[in-house]
């Protein structure tokens, strides 16, 4: 009922008087004025102002709006301030999460370029797998998540997409690690069928399907003996001669040890990389910002590669 319009103008003639200074003051004609008067005093069913001749007075109504009109109003002109700086990425928050394989690659750079761009914008990143970032994201909990997919499947592996909105970033080609005395260290590419006897290091639960997946289209069931998620302890299983493992080149773009053999798969495989996050969202300038800075990340590590 009661408008930040009509408390302006209520305002405006308590402290100057009349209706013709309220009007000067406001940039307002003097019958707009009036007629804002008369629609909040029709809203709230009684007079605000009393007209006695050519003066006027606040009734004892028009009193109590004046007397709420100050705080009001300077609270709304610090929420215009605080959402105008927002808008012009002077201030904002944005909540991202990505798989823990891209943040020794993917997310440092895009940070970095946020951080330069636009130092008045909190980015809070946290580490977890697909499963658990897409749910982040539908809670509200988090504002991009960036997420993962292997061939065959889609972002969400199953889970409904709908009112979500998906940016692919990268493709991220999938390699054999082998110990160095294998002996198919030193081939151009490793068959998988001929690795259907070999004891497997697999890790996160998305990628140990992907391997058995791979597994069951070559023939034989891959036998998973060591489980850890940890990409480094997993070369150096490798390394040990424990036995071998799947890749992603985002983990080796960022590490490789010495003592492991990469070598292509065939039949090749790879998984996709994508960010996530809602239609209003990413209308939230501080998100699209982040947003450009992991695609333009994504892009500066295709040329690289």
């Amino acid at each position: 009922m009661i408008d930040a319009g009509g408390l302006r103008v209520m305002k405006a003639i308590a402290d100057e008087g009349s209706f013709t200074g309220a009007a000067t003051s406001l940039g307002y004609s003097q019958p707009a004025v009036s007629q804002m008067v008369r629609r909040l005093e029709q809203r709230l069913g009684t007079v605000l102002v009393e007209r006695i001749g050519r003066s006027i007075r606040l009734t004892e109504a028009g009193e109590v709006l004046v007397r709420h009109a100050g705080p009001v109003l300077a609270a709304l002109d610090e929420a215009e301030d605080e959402v105008a700086a927002i808008a012009g990425l002077r201030a904002g928050r944005v909540r991202l999460m990505a798989f823990p394989s891209s943040s020794s690659t993917l997310l440092p750079h895009a940070l970095a370029l946020m951080a330069e761009r636009h130092p008045d914008v909190s980015v809070t990143f946290t580490e977890a797998e697909p499963p658990e970032s897409l749910a982040a994201l539908r809670a509200g909990d988090c504002d991009l998540a960036v997420a993962f997919a292997y061939e065959g499947t889609d972002v969400a592996r199953g889970e409904d997409l709908e009112g979500l909105t998906t940016h692919a970033l990268l493709d991220d080609a999938v390699r054999v690690a082998l110990p160095p005395t294998h002996p198919l260290a030193e081939a151009d590419v490793v068959p998988l069928a001929e690795l259907a006897g070999e004891t497997w290091i697999a890790g996160c639960p998305r990628c140990r399907g992907h391997l058995l997946s791979l597994g069951h289209a070559a023939g034989f069931e891959p036998a998973v003996r060591y489980e850890t998620e940890d990409y480094v302890a997993v070369q150096g299983f490798v390394a040990a001669g424990l036995g071998v493992a799947l890749i992603p080149d985002l983990i080796l773009a960022a590490i490789t040890n010495p003592g492991v053999a990469i070598r292509p798969l065939d039949p090749p495989s790879h998984r996709t990389v994508h960010v996530v996050t809602t239609p209003d969202l990413e209308r939230v300038p501080a998100v699209r910002a982040t947003l450009d800075a992991l695609c333009e990340s994504s892009r500066d590590l295709r040329a690289r590669a």
